[in-house]
């Protein structure tokens, strides 16, 4: 399903005013160790996350999904997916494509600016499918 597709269907859906788990792609949409983009419905309204999957590169399979802002505040563009994934001080990072600055995927803390934070949302596989807290 494309981000079009699913944004279509979310805009369908009634107002919710409490998080639900949805149904953003299957495990075959992903690309290991990158981001792709989906929306996401939340309380207050449609948001784009960035989601990266990261198999074995931590412990656990807890740690293989992570779902944070697509938007990035210093650029002012949506662009988290498309940034590189590494590692930095032991920790999953992406780094934004525009000035670089760097955003760890558990929690979203910017490591150059410690005012800046992404929100970040619970994530996780149900069989093949990913589904998303919004």
């Amino acid at each position: 399903m494309t981000a079009t597709a699913l944004k279509k269907e979310m805009d369908t859906m009634a107002e919710q005013t409490t998080k639900t788990w949805q149904k953003v792609c299957t495990k075959a949409d992903l690309v290991e160790f990158s981001g792709v983009a989906a929306w996401i419905e939340t309380a207050d309204g449609p948001a784009q996350v960035a989601i990266f999957y990261l198999p074995g590169l931590r412990q656990g399979k807890d740690h293989e999904l992570y779902a944070l802002d697509h938007f990035d505040p210093f650029s002012k563009a949506n662009v988290i997916a498309r940034g590189i994934v590494g590692d930095l001080k032991g920790a999953a990072v992406v780094a934004s494509p525009i000035y670089k600055q760097h955003f760890r995927l558990e929690d979203g803390q910017c490591l150059e600016d410690e005012s800046v934070k992404l929100r970040t949302w619970k994530i996780e596989f149900k069989g093949d499918e990913v589904w998303v807290e919004g």
